[in-house]
């Protein structure tokens, strides 16, 4: 008999669930505008801000094939009850901390789904992620040098998410302060 996902280890989640890499999908966006849609179908909250983040959001660049998606709310909404919201509608919270929350939906005990995706949960402003993925977009060569950064870092972490994300966290840190520098980023779904 199969483990549930919540009786698996993390070691036995990272192999079910490798770091896996893929050619830019130009479906990536599909993806992202159909989720975002659904999520507006059930989260009716004025002044919700919705965007695509993360490198499938990034034309041109290997990317693993999860569609990041950040959620910001005004600081007036409670962020308990977007989260009872989300999991009502099929997402999975992970982690909760700092008036932040991530969910996943996408992940069987059987492996990825076809479609993935990160959900992030924020209060309005604290989106790092959108001057990272804009900065990327404005400056290619930023964006091929964060790819080979990923593709250097794939195999070695393939069975280590949290290590492969360590590793990227000076260069995405980097560009984001950059790009807070420039004033650039921080548009929604560009």
């Amino acid at each position: 008999m199969n483990k549930s996902l919540s009786e698996m280890t993390l070691n036995e989640l990272w192999e079910l669930f490798p770091v896996i890499l893929s050619e830019h999908k130009t479906y990536w966006s599909d993806w992202y505008a159909q989720e975002k849609r659904r999520i507006e179908t059930f989260l009716q909250m004025p002044d919700v801000r919705i965007s695509h983040v993360g490198s499938t959001a990034v034309p041109g660049i290997w990317a693993k094939p999860i569609i990041d998606i950040l959620v910001e709310i005004p600081k007036t909404a409670s962020m308990e009850y977007v989260k009872e919201v989300l999991t009502r509608h099929g997402y999975i919270c992970m982690s909760e901390r700092d008036n932040r929350k991530s969910f996943n939906k996408g992940y069987t005990e059987n492996g990825f789904a076809e479609k993935v995706f990160h959900l992030h949960l924020r209060y309005y402003v604290d989106h790092d992620e959108l001057y990272f993925r804009d900065y990327l977009k404005g400056n290619p060569a930023a964006a091929k040098e964060y790819e080979a950064l990923k593709l250097s870092l794939w195999k070695k972490y393939e069975h280590n998410r949290d290590a492969y994300t360590d590793a990227k966290s000076e260069f995405v840190k980097e560009c984001t302060e950059k790009a807070k520098l420039d004033h650039r980023g921080c548009g929604q779904d560009k």
